[in-house]
């Protein structure tokens, strides 16, 4: 991934300006194995409509994979607080998108996390940010909810933390058993959200109430 490419996806930004030029070369190795899967699928990579494809796949896909490139520390930066606040904090219906590890096929939807503090609170905004580090990688659903549980309980030391991700998965929708309205739903429980009932319920209550219109 070049220098330009990783600023700007650690700002948390895919601007136009990162848009394929004429006779622009990101990554000639990248672009020259796109060309030949282009090739193999019974395509001519020199005609008009997908001269510029594999730039923009190169660059597509460093962007969707983009969070092997940042740590949850890097994203939560000095958006740590020093706070007496107890109570527990809930972000939900946070978008996102990644690729199943399987397929590289898309599956995307909603992140629901609350934490409950000892000390110490973080920026919301980051905790959509550190979903990202994770979910802009190969993924299974499955390791996506608990990598995102145990880098926010890394980094805040918090006496709980609960992650649930609803998501719809392309390789259930495009192919295989295409079955359009499934939806797959995990949760990553730990400490207080997972040893304690009461808390666990709380959450779990909270995140299904309607949003705020």
């Amino acid at each position: 991934m070049d220098t330009k490419l990783t600023k700007v996806v650690r700002e948390g930004r895919y601007i136009g300006s990162l848009d394929v030029k004429p006779g622009e070369h990101y990554d000639p190795e990248f672009e020259a194995s796109v060309e030949e899967i282009l090739t193999r699928l019974g395509e001519d990579p020199k005609r008009e409509g997908l001269k510029r494809t594999p730039q923009r796949v190169a660059k597509a896909l460093d962007f969707l994979t983009s969070g092997y490139h940042m740590t949850v520390e890097e994203v939560v930066k000095d958006a740590l607080f020093e706070d007496e606040c107890e109570e527990m904090v809930i972000v939900k219906d946070v978008e996102f998108y990644s690729l199943c590890e399987h397929h590289m096929l898309p599956f995307f939807g909603r992140a629901h996390v609350g934490y409950l503090p000892k000390g110490r609170i973080v920026g919301l905004s980051k905790i959509a940010r550190v979903i990202d580090v994770f979910a802009r990688r190969l993924q299974v659903q499955e390791r996506l909810t608990t990598q995102i549980a145990s880098g926010l309980m890394s980094v805040l030391n918090a006496r709980g933390v609960g992650v649930v991700l609803e998501a719809c998965h392309f390789c259930m929708v495009m192919r295989g058993v295409q079955k359009q309205n499934s939806q797959t739903v995990t949760s990553a429980m730990l400490g207080t959200f997972r040893e304690d009932s009461r808390t666990r319920a709380e959450f779990m209550e909270l995140i299904r109430r309607s949003s705020v219109s």
